[in-house]
């Protein structure tokens, strides 16, 4: 079980689809001033394969869908950078940093009962904005987890012991909402 890899794959920015009609009246009202900055919030659900749902509120009230790629902008589940497609326009999101500490983080492994789990927090960077995010910039501080049960061996020498190859199954698993918040300008 590789433990970074699933941290990794996480951080694909991933989300819940809600609407939040006060937040998105007060960016349509603020849209209108010219430059805007504030805090946005990031929510977040992990989903299967590299295109989810994203909803962000605060300072951007809308929602649309997260497509993890690579810097070239070919898709893939375990990319270092987000295309973010929302109602009034899109951004890009760089989690290098952050895909980077993932990779270092140890996850918490208990041998009895073959379990794992681990947190982590960093940053990311908002660029690339069209419509009405034209010019976003930010960093935005995340957070996510994950947990899962592992296999044990059924036969052999280890028989009973717990599993924690590479190539072995989680039983069930956990990858947690990716929250976070922090400033933008856009």
């Amino acid at each position: 079980m590789s433990r970074s890899r699933k941290l990794n794959a996480t951080v694909g920015i991933a989300a819940l689809v809600a609407a939040v009609p006060a937040a998105s009246y007060a960016v349509a009202h603020a849209r209108t001033a010219g430059t805007t900055h504030g805090t946005l919030h990031v929510w977040v659900t992990p989903g299967k394969g590299a295109v989810d749902k994203i909803l962000l509120t605060g300072v951007i009230g809308d929602y649309g869908t997260a497509t993890s790629e690579t810097k070239s902008g070919k898709v893939t589940e375990n990319g270092n950078y987000a295309a973010i497609a929302l109602k009034h326009g899109t951004f890009k999101v760089n989690s290098v940093a952050f895909n980077k500490k993932a990779d270092q983080t140890t996850p918490h492994v208990d041998k009895k009962t073959c379990t794992a789990w681990a947190s982590l927090g960093g940053k990311v960077t908002l660029f690339d904005g069209t419509g009405s995010y034209a010019g976003i910039s930010g960093k935005i501080h995340i957070t996510t987890s994950f947990a899962e049960v592992g296999p044990r061996f059924t036969s052999g020498p280890k028989k009973g012991e717990c599993n924690l190859s590479e190539s072995a199954k989680p039983l069930a698993s956990f990858n947690g909402q990716i929250t976070g918040s922090g400033p933008v300008t856009f």
